[in-house]
């Protein structure tokens, strides 16, 4: 360990004596004129001439290759006041150096050589901590690369390396020179610009970006061409992190990938997917906790007037008393996967109410439930099952039940939709088709499918009175039924004058506010009682 005896005498610094190891390091000995002097003269001096017996710091010597990290220590030679010491260096330039190429090979990305999404990350919080005027004149741009996984899938990995490679060298190419460009994910990458010119700037760099593209990556005897998705966050005073930063750009993904367009990150887009994951997480624990119920709304036979059926329908008072509408957290639902233990609930609610009703009437109380069964709810459970046993619990026939499925859930499985509804028709229950007309049914698949009842959508049948187009459908949508042996059902009735029209064309139930809004169990048992009597 080099070390030195230093002494200060008439404010001149001068080497005592020394080891081998500090001689070694090619210090002159007149200490004024080495590094010891020129460098540390003053540190030193400042040490001796304060009552401190122990001081050290570090001390960097020389400059880019030849630059060397020490450890300096100081040590008073005796009490306070003796302008002498013993200076001690330990070098640490290995162990610094070694720490950089760990630091360096941490925020690099091994593939392409570009900073990876922490090396991105810890330039942008340089950027962001810099004045605060700066920060506006600057953005960070999100590309992902569309449908990458095909060409790890179709031609491995090693192939779709070369392309994310070649890839790289495209947008680097794209860019300008000020501009950083960083591998964030597998098939992503993110851009941290300037803004000269303000941000019609990254308008201009998407541009390029797309054009380079453009052009058809060849791999083996493969032509491939890429598209990509790219959002934009610009900086401003209200970002403060850089991590917030670039999850806002890869919110504008997700958006431009819907549009098609590059998309620009919009706070409110993103404060309406925040209170959706709070709605969430408040729907998870209400289902837990019990807190939803169920309403009905009765579902009249045209010709009679009397009470057929009532649709059991979801609502929700949150822990606030605020009634959150059935559109709002139905999708959040869906898209959670909350709506597997939402549906098992209301199939549960609804068979415990219907025997109840039975009981309190001395026997079949003389109506039947309709259920509403989710396309996701039919991908992610054994629907069959389920409905069993809820039929089971409750001590009540299929034939009590009318399970409505929406036009959508045909289309994503329509073979595996099928077998469930077969198994469905087995246990006796009837299979309504929600919202016909809306969607994208397939008629010849529709002949095969056990389907009893047809619901018009309210939008067919509101004004209907008032509009030749709309009749016209209807009287399709009927025709159509009644060719394939089916019942209709029409929703949005809201006078007497559309209920008869409807009866007079052949509609065999209706449903809406002309008969009743959806009913509280014990009203809505109430007005069967007194509707059928």
């Amino acid at each position: 360990m080099p070390g030195a005896v230093i002494a200060v005498v008439k404010g001149q610094i001068s080497v005592v004596s020394k080891n081998s190891a500090f001689d070694s390091l090619n210090f002159n000995r007149e200490a004024d004129r080495s590094p010891i002097g020129s460098l540390l003269g003053s540190r030193i001096c400042a040490f001796l001439e304060s009552e401190q017996n122990r001081d050290s710091f570090e001390w960097q010597f020389g400059e880019s290759v030849d630059c060397r990290h020490y450890r300096v220590h100081l040590a008073r030679a005796s009490g306070p006041g003796t302008y002498r010491c013993l200076l001690t260096l330990i070098d640490q330039t290995s162990i610094l150096r070694t720490e950089m190429n760990l630091r360096r090979e941490m925020m690099t990305d091994s593939l392409t050589g570009l900073p990876n999404r922490a090396g991105f990350s810890e330039l942008l919080e340089g950027v962001i901590g810099e004045q605060a005027d700066a920060q506006a004149r600057f953005a960070v741009m999100i590309v992902n690369l569309d449908r990458f996984s095909r060409v790890n899938a179709c031609m491995g990995s090693m192939a779709g390396d070369e392309l994310l490679m070649t890839v790289a060298r495209r947008l680097k190419g794209a860019l300008r020179g000020r501009d950083v460009l960083a591998r964030t994910g597998g098939d992503e990458f993110g851009i941290l610009m300037s803004l000269d010119e303000g941000r019609s700037d990254a308008d201009h760099v998407a541009k390029r970006i797309q054009g380079a593209l453009s052009t058809p990556f060849r791999l083996s005897a493969f032509e491939i061409r890429v598209s990509c998705s790219i959002g934009i966050a610009f900086g401003s005073d209200l970002v403060d992190d850089a991590e917030d930063l670039i999850r806002h750009a890869q919110f504008a993904v997700k958006r431009s990938k819907a549009s098609g367009c590059v998309e620009a990150y919009q706070t409110q887009a993103f404060d309406i997917v925040r209170e959706q994951f709070g709605m969430e997480t408040a729907l998870r624990r209400a289902i837990d906790s019990n807190q939803l119920r169920l309403t009905y709304q009765p579902i009249c036979d045209l010709s009679t007037g009397r009470v057929v059926s009532f649709e059991a329908l979801a609502r929700w008072l949150d822990d606030e008393g605020v009634e959150i509408s059935p559109t709002d957290f139905i999708p959040v639902a869906e898209e959670s996967g909350l709506i597997v233990p939402l549906g098992r609930w209301a199939m549960t609610q609804a068979a415990e109410t219907l025997a109840s009703w039975d009981g309190r009437a001395g026997g079949n109380c003389g109506t039947r439930f309709a259920v509403n069964l989710s396309a996701i709810q039919l991908q992610r459970d054994n629907v069959p099952r389920m409905v069993e046993g809820a039929l089971a619990a409750s001590g009540l026939g299929g034939e009590r039940f009318t399970l409505e499925l929406t036009e959508s859930a045909l289309i994503a499985d329509p073979d595996r939709v099928a077998q469930i509804m077969h198994a469905l028709k087995a246990l006796g229950t009837t299979l309504a088709m929600d919202d016909f007309g809306t969607g994208y049914s397939n008629l010849a698949h529709l002949q095969k499918l056990p389907i009893d009842v047809l619901k018009m959508d309210r939008s067919f049948v509101t004004g209907m009175l008032a509009d030749r187009d709309k009749i016209s459908i209807v009287r399709a949508i009927l025709s159509l039924a009644q060719a394939l042996g089916m019942k209709t059902t029409a929703e949005g009735i809201e006078s007497n004058a559309l209920a008869q029209t409807l009866a007079a064309l052949g509609c065999t139930y209706g449903q809406g506010f002309h008969y009743s809004r959806p009913l509280e169990a014990e009203a809505a048992y109430q007005f069967l009682m007194e509707r059928n009597a």
